[in-house]
C-alpha cells in the first residue's frame, strides 16, 4: 500500500514537472522576450524600429544616447523621438533630449513605430548610439508590485508569472488566428477580383478581335477583294 502511494506521488510530481517544463518552453518560444536594442543613429536620416502588437497591451520603453566617438570637447548629441500607432496617431514626441521614456496602452492592433534622429545642433561626423529597452505585455508588468499587493513570494509568485505567460500565449494565439482569418479573407477577395479581371480581359480581347475581323471584312468588300 505504501509503495503504491509512493509510486503515485512520484507520478504526480513527474507530471507537474513536465507541465512546468512545457509552460516554460511555450513562454520562451511564444511570448516575446524583450532585450535592450542598440541602434546606430546616422548624422543625417532617421532610424526606426517597429513591433507588431495587439490591442489592450501595455508598452514601456526607456532610451538613452551614447556617443560613438566623443572627444572631450564634444558634448553628447541630442535626439528627437516620435512614436506612432498603426493608424498614425502620435503617442510620444520629444525633441532635444539625451534620454527619456514612454509608456502607453495600445488601442489599435498593428505595427507600432518608434523613430529616432539627431537634432540639428550636433557635431558633424560624430555618430551616436541609442540604447532602447522596449518591453510589452507580460514583460512590462511590475512583478514586485504584484508580489507586494497579493502578498506572495517564491513558488506562488512564479506560478502567477506562469499564469500570466499562459494568458499571454492564449491572447497571442487568438490574435494570430484573427490575423490569419483577415489575411485569408483578403486573399480570397483578391483572387475573386483577379478572376473577374481575367474574365473581363478575355471578353475585351474577344470583342476587339471581332471588331477587327468585321473591319477587315468590310474594308476588303469595299475594295472588292472578296
Amino acid at each position: 500500500m505504501a509503495q503504491n502511494l509512493t509510486s503515485r506521488g512520484r507520478a504526480v510530481c513527474s507530471v507537474l514537472v513536465l507541465v512546468v517544463l512545457v509552460l516554460l518552453f511555450l513562454t520562451t518560444n511564444l511570448v516575446p522576450v524583450t532585450e535592450a536594442i542598440w541602434l546606430t543613429i546616422p548624422t543625417s536620416g532617421t532610424k526606426c524600429v517597429s513591433e507588431e502588437i495587439q490591442n489592450h497591451v501595455v508598452v514601456l520603453a526607456d532610451y538613452y544616447v551614447v556617443v560613438d566617438e566623443a572627444p572631450q570637447q564634444y558634448r553628447t548629441p541630442t535626439i528627437s523621438v516620435k512614436v506612432t500607432s498603426p493608424y498614425g496617431n502620435n503617442l510620444h514626441h520629444v525633441e532635444n533630449v539625451t534620454h527619456g521614456q514612454f509608456a502607453f496602452t495600445t488601442t489599435e492592433s498593428g505595427s507600432y513605430l518608434a523613430c529616432f534622429w539627431l537634432d540639428g545642433e550636433h557635431q558633424e561626423g560624430v555618430g551616436a548610439t541609442l540604447n532602447l529597452d522596449w518591453r510589452s505585455g507580460i514583460a512590462a508588468r511590475d512583478w514586485d508590485s504584484v508580489a507586494k499587493k497579493q502578498k506572495v513570494e517564491g513558488v506562488e509568485l512564479e506560478l502567477i508569472k506562469l499564469e500570466g505567460a499562459v494568458q499571454a500565449i492564449h491572447d497571442n494565439l487568438n490574435y494570430l488566428k484573427d490575423r490569419e482569418a483577415e489575411m485569408r479573407q483578403v486573399s480570397e477577395s483578391t483572387n475573386s477580383k483577379v478572376a473577374w479581371l481575367s474574365i473581363m480581359s478575355l471578353g475585351v480581347c474577344i470583342v476587339v478581335s471581332a471588331l477587327q475581323l468585321w473591319h477587315l471584312k468590310t474594308y476588303f468588300r469595299k475594295k472588292k477583294l472578296i
